[in-house]
This record gives C-alpha cells, sequence and structure tokens, in this order.
C-alpha cells in the first residue's frame, strides 16, 4: 500500500527569529514535496507506474531522508518488474524505520517470489524476537505459514498477533483469508466486518464482505 510517513523538523526557539525570513522558502519546498507525492498516489492507483516513480522520486530529490518516499520508491520498481532497484528502495526504507509494517510485508513477499523463502524467514523471525510486543512481526509469519499451506500454525501465528492488538487491520484480515481457506466463511466474515470498521476505506475488505454475504455466510458456529 502506498503511504506517506510524516517528517516534521522541529527546531530551537532561539533560532526562530533567525530563521524567519526562511520560512517562506521552506513551506513552498514542503508545499512542491507534498504535491509530487499526491500525484504518485494519484499516478500509482491509475497502473501508470513508471510516471509515479518519478513523481515520488521528484519528492525525494527535495527530502532525500523521507522513508515512505523511498517505500513508494520501491513499490513503483516492484509493480515494474524491476526486483534489485525494489529491493534496495525497501532496505533504504527499512534502514530509517525498521518496523514499518507495509515495507516489511512488500520485501517478504519480493523475496518469498524469488525463491528466497528461507531469507525472508529469516527477516520475520529477527523482527519477532526483536520487537516481541507488537503484532506485526507476528502477522508477517502468520502471512509466510499460510503462504506454505500451513493453516493451522498460520491460524495460531495470527491468533498471537490479535492477542497483542485485537484491532490491528492487518492481523484481522489475514487471520479471515486464513479461516476462507479452512471452509470457516462465518468467522472469516466477523473478521472482515472488524477490519472494515477500523479501516472503513479499504474497498477490497468491502468486496469480502458482500461476497461472502452474497454466499450465504452466517454467524460462527461452535467449533
Amino acid at each position: 500500500m502506498i503511504g506517506v510517513i510524516s517528517r516534521h523538523h522541529w527546531r530551537q526557539p532561539a533560532l526562530v527569529a533567525a530563521l524567519l525570513l526562511c520560512a517562506g522558502c521552506v513551506a513552498v519546498e514542503q508545499e512542491r514535496i507534498r504535491e509530487y507525492n499526491e500525484d504518485g498516489i494519484y499516478l500509482f492507483r491509475r497502473g501508470d507506474y513508471v510516471a509515479a516513480r518519478e513523481s515520488f522520486k521528484a519528492a525525494l530529490a527535495l527530502e532525500p531522508e523521507d522513508p515512505g518516499l523511498m517505500y513508494n520508491i520501491g513499490e513503483c520498481h516492484d509493480r515494474l518488474g524491476k526486483a534489485e532497484k525494489a529491493e534496495k528502495f525497501y532496505k533504504e526504507c527499512l534502514l530509517r524505520v525498521p518496523n514499518h509494517p507495509d515495507c516489511r510485508h512488500a520485501l517478504t513477499v519480493l523475496l518469498v517470489r524469488q525463491g528466497r523463502r528461507p531469507e525472508a524467514q529469516g527477516l520475520v523471525n529477527d523482527w519477532m524476537a526483536r520487537e516481541p510486543g507488537m503484532a506485526a512481526p507476528y502477522a508477517e509469519d502468520g502471512w509466510l505459514l499460510h503462504e506454505a499451506g500451513d493453516l493451522p500454525r498460520a491460524r495460531t501465528r495470527l491468533q498471537q498477533a490479535l492477542d497483542i492488538d485485537p484491532h490491528d487491520v492487518r492481523t484481522l484480515t489475514e487471520l479471515a483469508r486464513v479461516y476462507e481457506d479452512m471452509n470457516r466463511p462465518d468467522r472469516a466474515l466477523v473478521l472482515y466486518e472488524q477490519a472494515l470498521e477500523r479501516d472503513p476505506r479499504r474497498t477490497e475488505l468491502t468486496e469480502r464482505v458482500n461476497f461472502l454475504l452474497a454466499k450465504g455466510a452466517g454467524r460462527p458456529r461452535p467449533d
């Protein structure tokens, strides 16, 4: 998912007076960065990944340390089949924001797609060990287990993530996918609805809810 990580530049009060003359310049530059990024997001959603990449690169030229822009550029390269460049930008993003969940997932997917599953698993294991109080690493491991076809272990791992953060949209969504594959559309429906309640803008969640309702999914039955 394309996203932006805001970066705020706080200054000491003693320096404010000396910098007042430059305030207008900073405001103009920040507005240009915002416009480039918004253009990039619009173009990305339209599927014009080349033009989107150029917009994000223009923004990055003005804000060279912005991890959100690095992630966005990586996503564009990924969609264009330029895996090596995508990996480079994903890793640059994670150097600055190690717990960026979307970037972590994008890199994991890329590695699995390239047949580098052990490397992907190692990165996820390290993340879980380093951040045991976060839901995101456990959700990522649940995704890996699901992709490998190990539904029971995937469910257990995702339940661990849900125990840490019962409202995490990624975890709710991944666990719903597992239940769909376990032929439990009733449980999947409840989880998709919970995720949609937390993030109503996710159109794919609305689609899954409507699909399951159309298939006649009801309330969960006892195990």
